[in-house]
C-alpha cells in the first residue's frame, strides 16, 4: 500500500473475523491486533490477583497494567477466557482504559494496521478507510468453535458451545458501551457457507476495491 489505511474489522465470536484480519494484515504487510485478547488479559489479570470480574476498579487497574508482551498467552485462546473476557468489556471504564492502547496502535505505523474487535468501526477507528462487519449463522459458527475446542483435546458438547455463543452474544450486543453492531458504512460479509480461502478472496477482493477508489 503507497498510502496509509487503518481497516477495522468487527463481528461476533467464531465467525471468523480473527482469521481473516490476520492473514489481511499478512497479505498487506502491515500491524495487526486482536483486541479481543486486550479484555481476555485484563480479565485473566482479575483473576490472578484473586479478586471478582465485576470488580470496577481491579478492572480498571489491570486494563491500566496490560503488558502487551502478555497477549501471546495461549490460555487466553480458551473458552472460559473468552466468556469473562465478556464480563470485564461491559465496565465503561476498563473500554475507556483500553480505547487509549487501541487508537495509539492504530497511528503508530506509517503504513497503516488492521483492527478486529467488536466496535473498532464504531468506536475505536471510527475514521477507518475500510470496515468489514464478519458474520455467520449461530449453528456455522458453533460448528467451527466446537471444532477449535475438540482440536485442543477440549471435549465440551456442540450444544453448550452453541449456547455460550448465543450467551456471550447477548452479553455483547445489550451492553450499554460500545455494543458489538455493524458501522453504518461497514461492508457485511457472510462466512456461514464460506470456507477460510473463499472468505479471505472475498475480503480481499472488497479491500482492494476499496483501495482503488
Amino acid at each position: 500500500m503507497s498510502q496509509k489505511v487503518i481497516i477495522a474489522i468487527d463481528g461476533p465470536a467464531a465467525s471468523g473475523k480473527g482469521t481473516l484480519a490476520k492473514r489481511l494484515a499478512e497479505h498487506l504487510g502491515v500491524p495487526y491486533l486482536d483486541t479481543g485478547l486486550l479484555y481476555r488479559a485484563v480479565a485473566r489479570d482479575v483473576v490472578a490477583r484473586g479478586q471478582r470480574l465485576e470488580d470496577c476498579d481491579a478492572a480498571v487497574c489491570a486494563a491500566k497494567a496490560i503488558d502487551a508482551q502478555s497477549l501471546g498467552d495461549p490460555g487466553l485462546r480458551g473458552p472460559l477466557a473468552g466468556d469473562a473476557a465478556s464480563i470485564v468489556a461491559k465496565i465503561p471504564e476498563v473500554r475507556a482504559a483500553l480505547l487509549e492502547y487501541q487508537r495509539g496502535f492504530a497511528s503508530e505505523s506509517v503504513r497503516g494496521a488492521i483492527l478486529d474487535g467488536r466496535d473498532i468501526g464504531t468506536v475505536v477507528c471510527p475514521n477507518a478507510h475500510i470496515k468489514i462487519f464478519v458474520t455467520a449463522s449461530d449453528e456455522a459458527r458453533a460448528r467451527r468453535r466446537h471444532l477449535e475446542h475438540e482440536g485442543r483435546g477440549e471435549m465440551i458438547p456442540y450444544e453448550q458451545v452453541l449456547e455460550d455463543l448465543r450467551r456471550r452474544d447477548a452479553r455483547d450486543k445489550g451492553r450499554s458501551i460500545a455494543p458489538l453492531e455493524a458501522a453504518s458504512d461497514a461492508l457485511i460479509v457472510d462466512t456461514t457457507d464460506l470456507d477460510k480461502e473463499q472468505a479471505f478472496a472475498t475480503v480481499l477482493c472488497l479491500v482492494e476495491k476499496r483501495l482503488q477508489t
